[in-house]
């Protein structure tokens, strides 16, 4: 069933003439929004006139602060009867974004979610440990409902209490796991801390990964430990959450399901659009929701499009890895630096752990920056040459990367702090 044969390889024109027609569909829900009602007055734009996708770009973007400015609802194109459920960012840094779904909107959902699983080899007999947060956090709702739609034995146990994971993965022999990057390094060395090996002990084919920025680098990490196939993801809350975008089995590249997006890459600064495998900021317009609608969303979210087709003979055009995001880039020296830049690196280098942190500070009026890198127990204790020669050889390849050299502290393995959720990479203390 989730193998959309017909949708998932249609021919191009063919899927761009659906996006139309889908198109025309998201305008007329948008016009019973209040934001956008104002929106086109404001702009002096006839909602039907816009008949292209190439008319589409006379829309402005909306932003995430048009979202917190028009909460809480400014973008709700329903009666508030028919809506069944709202998720919402946490809020912590001024009002919440807040997207709806109708019941149809979630069926569609957890369609385009089991879509992604079924591509990676995800099937009906598998056990699904979701180690990804529930509640207003669309990770965990949204990959939960994908798999059980699946048809695999779901376990709802959250993220946290390690031991409780393994546990939970030995006795119920699970296969699939919904997990943070970051966490499943972290997973892995406390698996191998119990003395037992990821590899050999557990039952692991796929770890679904996503929900923070993470190199290519990292995902090999990820795969060697547990010895099984790790794929990225792409998803964001105010396009539902999971299930945007997803690896095949070739990993070269996210499919963006185009039945339910419409995508633009463009340049953060000027919005025109780039070329393939140009790095440009993406904009989603929703295609197939109807409780909120959003017209050339600007994600922030920084990667680049592929224009030759995908081997497993999918049409949907890839992107790749989020290479950044527009608002995430610090300023150091006068050079914008990306933390997956760094992460790059140090993934790249046999000696180091996984754990590292950068810290930003200012003193004397100059900026510093210092990278703390937990580095593996077997190269921890060699001799100080040894480690004054890596310490050495980490400067010189984050300078090739990044143009400026940063103070470089190694540590011992297990020295910083860790997380079992996002992992906190930078401390800028230059704002204190």
């Amino acid at each position: 069933m989730y193998w959309e044969k017909e949708i998932e390889t249609m021919p191009r024109e063919e899927l761009m003439k659906l996006q139309e027609q889908r198109l025309q569909k998201t305008l007329e829900q948008a016009q019973k929004t209040a934001f956008y009602k104002e929106l086109f007055r404001k702009n002096h734009l006839d909602p039907q006139k816009i008949k292209t996708l190439e008319d589409l770009r006379n829309v402005p973007p909306t932003t995430k602060e048009d979202l917190r400015n028009h909460f809480p609802y400014g973008f709700l194109a329903v009666p508030l009867e028919e809506v069944v459920r709202l998720h919402s960012s946490s809020g912590t840094t001024g009002t919440p974004t807040v997207i709806y779904h109708t019941a149809e909107d979630l069926e569609k959902w957890t369609n385009q979610v089991a879509r992604c699983l079924y591509m990676v080899g995800v099937r009906r007999g598998d056990v699904f440990q979701n180690m990804m947060s529930y509640g207003l956090f669309t990770g965990g709702l949204g990959m939960h409902y994908g798999a059980e739609r699946i048809g695999a034995l779901t376990i709802p146990i959250g993220p946290g209490n390690s031991k409780r994971q393994i546990w939970f993965m030995r006795n119920f022999k699970t296969t699939v796991i919904h997990i943070i990057p970051s966490y499943a390094l972290l997973l892995a060395s406390i698996i191998k801390s119990e003395g037992l090996d990821p590899k050999e002990d557990l039952y692991l084919h796929t770890l679904l990964i996503g929900a923070e920025p993470h190199s290519e680098e990292t995902r090999r990490r990820i795969e060697e430990s547990f010895g099984a196939k790790a794929y990225n993801s792409y998803g964001l809350s105010e396009m539902n959450g999971p299930g945007v975008a997803f690896e095949c089995v070739y990993q070269e590249g996210m499919h963006l399901w185009e039945d339910y997006y419409y995508l633009e890459v463009v340049n953060p600064e000027t919005l025109e659009p780039c070329s393939p495998g140009e790095v440009g900021e993406i904009l989603l317009t929703t295609l197939n929701r109807d409780a909120t609608p959003i017209i050339r969303y600007r994600t922030r979210d920084l990667a680049y499009y592929y224009e030759e087709p995908c081997p497993c003979g999918r049409t949907h055009r890839r992107i790749s890895r989020i290479r950044g995001r527009s608002d995430d880039m610090f300023i150091f020296r006068g050079v914008n630096i990306f933390p997956i830049q760094i992460e790059k690196v140090l993934m790249n280098i046999p000696e180091v752990a996984s754990n590292y942190r950068i810290i930003l500070d200012r003193e004397d009026f100059k900026d510093t920056m210092k990278v703390e890198v937990e580095i593996k127990p077997e190269f921890f204790f060699g001799d100080l040459l040894k480690l004054e020669r890596l310490r050495e050889r980490i400067k010189a390849e984050l300078r090739s990367e990044i143009l400026v050299t940063p103070e470089v502290v190694l540590v011992e393995p297990g020295s910083l702090p860790v997380s079992e959720g996002k992992a906190v990479r930078v401390i800028d203390q230059r704002k204190m």
